[in-house]
């Protein structure tokens, strides 16, 4: 699934087309994704203008001029693709071909001076119609936590919700009621990067006075450095996701952790080898030697 890094790519790439346009119609292929499109949706964002383009989470918001938004999720398989003045191919130096089947072509937004198609072979996306003024109250966002790029996001903060935890710090670190959209692959990374052992109990980075140790307070850049070099990259784009270019991320070729069981550990000085586990259903990849605060 897209992580935080691919869904800001996305947004990234989709604003320039989007940002400012008149929704002339949306023209929805079927009756539903992963849920039932919303009731009369066509009819509700059309003659919109589309005000700007955000993100929460793994979220992409689609603010209309009217005070709605338009709430999208990528799903496993999602992608979108701009087609303007006539031009039916997607510009981009593709390295795997995407997915450009029409049958999979499930919502396309026609614009004044072109087209944003919403392609998805596993229907594992959604959309879905919210009051902007309100969003924090909706189902999808009610209890996140702070982004991991946000000011917000700060050893004290983290402090404060894993005092006294005895779960996991990797299931701590996915918990987005801690910490909104961060996702299995970065949370590897950062842990890697900070040395801290994805198997220790989130409590123990507290002190008894509710102070953040030393392993937290290098984990909070760690896990910024992570997302913005993911994010500069163009996400890590497993999979069959596509940046809204055509082209493929390439932030999965620099990897230190991730995906590379048996593989040296990047660390300088460090002659430990890259494993692997599984936490509550997930991949985990650490390396042992080094990886013990």
């Amino acid at each position: 699934m897209p992580e935080l890094p691919e869904v800001e790519t996305v947004r990234r790439g989709l604003a320039p087309a989007m940002e400012g346009r008149i929704i002339e119609k949306l023209e929805l292929r079927r009756a539903d994704l992963r849920f039932p499109f919303p009731r009369d949706f066509s009819n509700a964002v059309k003659g919109k203008r589309i005000e700007a383009l955000g993100r929460r989470a793994k979220y992409l918001l689609i603010d209309l001029e009217d005070g709605m938004t338009i709430v999208a999720h990528l799903g496993m398989s999602g992608s979108y693709r701009v087609e303007a003045d006539g031009a039916a191919e997607t510009p981009g130096d593709f390295h795997l071909p995407r997915n450009a089947a029409a049958a999979h072509d499930h919502v396309i937004f026609h614009l004044e001076d072109g087209r944003v198609i919403y392609n998805d072979p596993r229907r594992f996306g959604f959309m879905k119609l919210v009051a902007r003024a309100g969003i924090e109250s909706d189902a999808s966002f009610k209890g996140l936590g702070p982004e991991p790029t946000g000011n917000s996001l700060d050893a004290d903060y983290l402090a404060t919700r894993f005092a006294g935890k005895t779960q996991s710090l990797k299931a701590a670190l996915l918990d987005q009621r801690n910490i909104a959209g961060l996702g299995n692959i970065y949370v590897c990374e950062a842990l890697w990067r900070a040395e801290l052992s994805p198997f220790r109990a989130a409590g123990h980075l507290v002190t008894p006075a509710g102070r953040p140790r030393a392993g937290l307070t290098r984990l909070v850049p760690a896990i910024r450095d992570v997302i913005a070099e993911a994010i500069e990259a163009g996400g890590s784009t497993l999979r069959d996701h596509r940046k809204t270019d055509g082209t493929l991320g390439y932030f999965q070729h620099s990897f230190s952790v991730y995906d590379r069981t048996g593989a040296p550990c990047r660390h300088e000085g460090c002659d430990g080898t890259i494993a692997r586990a599984v936490q509550t259903g997930r991949s985990t990849f650490y390396c042992p030697a080094c990886q013990k605060g």
